[in-house]
């Protein structure tokens, strides 16, 4: 798939299918997210894969009604404290955004879709997912990424998200 067809095309999927992911897929989009850009090179994240359907459902209470989407596999990206920069260690919130995107592309690419859910910094919904996992007090949960093969075809084409007024030259 061509890289600008995959920007300016992929949506956020939240009906999935019951087609399970290939194993090869999952490794294939958890290395998508490890290829972005991070602070300092400093790879400050982690991921706990999730396939099996009680402990979906667990996440999805854990984050609220917008987490409806998590049925068939998701990805808990954290953040590693003991992995970020030292001199600001919050940069580990971007590096698990870059990653995450990069992992909805690819997730795009292989034919699967996704959606991206927000975890930090809703500390409610941070405390309930290192709970669920029994996660050191240095990893952090940062999102959740819902995977599946869609539901539904995307059959028409998304229109430009450019907004002119958004965009200044040189001055505000």
């Amino acid at each position: 798939m061509d890289a600008l067809q995959n920007l300016f095309n992929r949506r956020s999927v939240r009906d999935f299918t019951a087609q399970p992911i290939e194993e090869e897929k999952l490794h294939r989009i958890l290395e998508a997210g490890m290829s972005g850009p991070c602070c300092v090179n400093a790879r400050d994240w982690s991921f706990i894969i999730v396939t099996d359907r009680e402990k979906l459902l667990e996440m999805a209470e854990a984050n609220g009604r917008p987490a409806q989407p998590l049925k068939k596999a998701a990805i808990l990206i954290c953040g590693d404290l003991e992995r970020a920069f030292p001199p600001a260690k919050d940069y580990w919130v971007i590096d698990g955004a870059i990653a995450a995107q990069n992992m909805t592309l690819c997730a795009d690419a292989l034919g699967l879709g996704s959606v991206w859910l927000g975890t930090w910094p809703q500390m409610d919904r941070v405390e309930k997912q290192a709970a669920l996992f029994n996660l050191p007090e240095t990893i952090v949960p940062h999102s959740i990424l819902a995977l599946g093969y869609p539901a539904e075809e995307n059959k028409e084409p998304r229109e430009s998200r450019y907004e002119e007024n958004r965009v200044h030259f040189e001055k505000w």
